[in-house]
């Protein structure tokens, strides 16, 4: 058992880099990555229907002009202390509208407004009511919770998951076939779950596509795939007034999440794996893609790169991309683990059936990123990209781009 201290998750974004001055008629505004990302072109293939997204965090508010008619409130598990589901900060209710807001009234534009949101509130350190911790899961219960849903995605823009419970049941939800995608942090040390196997860890960047330094100072090699994450509205409070300006690993988190969507929605035969590897094999940069940058893993995502092409190879769909930092394929080994059990339990059979059914690969996790400032546009951390180009070329000079990311803690 690890330090109880850290069972209580973080939301970092709560205090930092906020600037109250965005209004709700202003948010669309300044969600500089909308146009370059090419999304209008994009919803004309998928939206991200047919897809729902898990966001444990600190809650949602299912009435923000943005989200109304949006998150499945009646979909959490109806288990003792899982019922709760106002936000308790703002954070949870801002990932939500990120990923499948449907920009109404102004407030936030999701990158997959099809999508639907399945809102875990968690103790995180915003919570400070005795009475609403009592009602509330920790992170790990949530996250075992939502691995027993039809939810495809597991958006987790929080950290603090470090106990055993946590890391078991990250592993649990891979072996479910749920794509966990994670926050890399924004405090100077890599964040869980986004450190652990059979996670996608994000990174940010900034609106010039240089790597934020509170995100790179953060990664160290645990990154794999990298989003917008700087200069983004949040919803500023508790209040659901108005939008601050805010940056965090946060941000990028949830738009991972969202492009995960759009491509599992375009293509709802695809496993875990499938959705990993075309975000993977999409994504811009220009270093070899087997050797993962320290700072960017993989490099920027371009879900429009999958759309656009109806025959889009996707690959094995029973083999984990990410295997070889993550030790193999978990979900491999759960599949023949219910085949071997299938041949003495005639109960087994439906466990190995389910187990084929959605093959997907775990990714799990975040940290609530909010970093102080993105990294000077310099030859050694900035990712050059032409978000709407079929070529992209990404630099991150020096060391960056030649040190293999790190193997994940186990």
């Amino acid at each position: 058992m690890r330090a109880a201290s850290a069972i209580v998750g973080t939301l970092a974004a709560v205090s930092v880099g906020l600037a109250p001055n965005a209004a709700a008629a202003d948010a669309q505004s300044k969600q500089w990555y909308l146009g370059p990302m090419q999304v209008e072109q994009m919803w004309k293939v998928s939206r991200g229907e047919g897809v729902k997204v898990a966001v444990i965090d600190s809650g949602v508010n299912a009435n923000t002009p943005s989200l109304k008619g949006q998150v499945l409130v009646d979909e959490v598990p109806e288990a003792v202390n899982f019922r709760a589901t106002d936000d308790y900060s703002g954070h949870g209710t801002t990932m939500a509208e990120l990923i499948a807001g449907t920009g109404a009234g102004g407030g936030l534009q999701g990158l997959a407004p099809g999508a639907k949101i399945v809102p875990y509130r968690v103790q995180l350190e915003g919570l400070k009511d005795g009475a609403e911790k009592e009602k509330t899961p920790l992170s790990w219960e949530a996250l075992r919770a939502a691995a027993d849903t039809d939810a495809k995605i597991i958006n987790m823009s929080i950290g603090g998951m470090t106990s055993e419970e946590g890391e078991a049941a990250v592993k649990y939800a891979a072996s479910k076939g749920k794509l966990l995608v994670a926050a890399v942090g924004n405090d100077g040390h890599p964040d869980m779950p986004a450190a652990y196997p059979y996670v996608v860890g994000a990174a940010a960047a900034d609106s010039t596509l240089a790597i934020a330094k509170f995100s790179k100072e953060s990664s160290q090699g645990f990154a794999d795939l990298v989003a917008p994450g700087v200069a983004i509205p949040r919803w500023c409070d508790v209040t659901f007034r108005a939008y601050c300006d805010a940056s965090g690993t946060s941000h990028s988190t949830a738009l991972i999440s969202a492009a995960a969507a759009l491509i599992w929605s375009a293509h709802p035969g695809w496993t875990v794996n499938q959705v990993t590897r075309a975000l993977i094999d999409t994504a811009g940069r220009s270093w070899p893609k087997d050797e993962p940058s320290k700072y960017a893993g993989y490099g920027f995502i371009r879900p429009r790169l999958v759309l656009e092409n109806p025959n889009y190879d996707a690959g094995a769909p029973n083999v984990d991309p990410l295997a070889k930092v993550n030790g193999g394929d978990l979900l491999a080994k759960s599949a023949d683990k219910d085949e071997k059990a299938d041949e003495t339990s005639p109960s087994a059979s439906t466990s190995a059936s389910a187990a084929s059914q959605a093959p997907e690969k775990g990714s799990t996790g975040g940290t609530s990123a909010a970093g102080s400032s993105a990294e000077s546009a310099d030859d050694s951390n900035t990712l050059w990209i032409a978000l709407g180009a079929a070529a992209t070329v990404i630099v991150i000079g020096g060391a960056g781009a030649a040190v293999l990311r790190a193997r994940r803690a186990g």
